[in-house]
């Protein structure tokens, strides 16, 4: 049976002081996603954007930045649009966007049943309003989706955690907040950082945490740009150094291809304002591609 494709865009960068990240979707259609997906004998279709408010449009409360609302809005029609696909078989491609859009999602996509979650990214976006030294909400998802932080963002699309911790993988973790350390060392979350990476390489660390999802029949990848090494991504706006070579992303999506398990995907951070001749959304297509089913032979 031809896999179906719905890509969906998220405009979104409610998540963050950083703009641009909402020009993302664009960025990414403009380098030829859907030609290339079609390439590989896909049917894609392209159900446009989730429809997101101008954010300079927003009165802020006090004159303080909290976009929550707002949030919790765009991420319950993402949900709501995730979930759709997955009930008419397809395989949602969310892209984004600021990470925040990962509460909505992650969320869609385990209505039906359960996940594993592999988190990519140089991050752990694993903290809570109380430990949260900026207060972005792009550094909180992971929370939010084991059922951690404010109510409103906890319950999209039905009530309480999303995900299990026990099916949670992160992989590419180098930039991580005291407190959030302390919260991920507690917690049940597999956590592979590029020393990890460095030390057992790139297929040992994937084939570890792919053990984790044996008992699932579906992966969920989010993928965030900045997991790369700031070399290969200059167009994102939390550039880390001593990430992911190019061939290190692309082996993981290769492999995770072949698993026949990864059901759906999000691919969010890239910020055109900061690229450099389109490079980072040029890999991003690049490594969607891969994910599904581009081969070297």
């Amino acid at each position: 049976m031809e896999q179906k494709i719905s890509i969906i865009g998220v405009p979104m960068d409610f998540g963050q002081l950083h703009r641009g990240v909402d020009m993302g979707p664009a960025a990414i259609r403009y380098s030829k996603l859907m030609p290339r997906l079609r390439s590989l004998g896909l049917i894609v279709e392209d159900r446009g954007d989730i429809k997101v408010p101008v954010r300079d449009a927003v009165e802020m409360d006090d004159g303080i930045q909290n976009y929550t609302k707002e949030i919790a809005q765009i991420c319950e029609d993402i949900y709501e649009e995730g979930k759709r696909a997955i009930s008419e078989n397809r395989f949602p491609l969310f892209i984004g966007g600021d990470h925040s859009i990962a509460i909505g999602t992650v969320g869609g996509v385990s209505h039906e049943s359960p996940i594993g979650l592999l988190w990519i990214d140089a991050h752990g976006d694993f903290n809570t309003p109380e430990t949260s030294p900026s207060g972005n909400i792009h550094g909180m998802p992971l929370s939010i989706l084991t059922g951690e932080g404010e109510d409103i963002l906890v319950n999209i699309g039905r009530d309480g955690a999303k995900v299990d911790p026990e099916n949670v993988v992160l992989i590419g973790i180098r930039d991580l907040d005291e407190k959030e350390k302390q919260r991920l060392n507690a917690s049940d979350i597999t956590v592979f950082t590029m020393r990890d990476i460095d030390e057992q390489g790139i297929s040992a660390v994937l084939n570890k945490a792919l053990m984790k999802f044996v008992h699932l029949k579906k992966i969920h990848v989010s993928l965030d740009m900045d997991a790369l090494d700031s070399i290969e991504v200059p167009g994102v706006g939390t550039p880390v150094a001593g990430g992911l070579t190019y061939r290190e992303a692309h082996l993981l999506m290769e492999m995770l291809s072949d698993t026949g398990k990864l059901a759906s995907m999000d691919l969010v951070e890239l910020n055109p304002i900061l690229d450099s001749k389109n490079k980072t959304a040029s890999l991003a297509v690049e490594l969607i591609v891969s994910a599904l089913g581009k081969s070297i032979l």
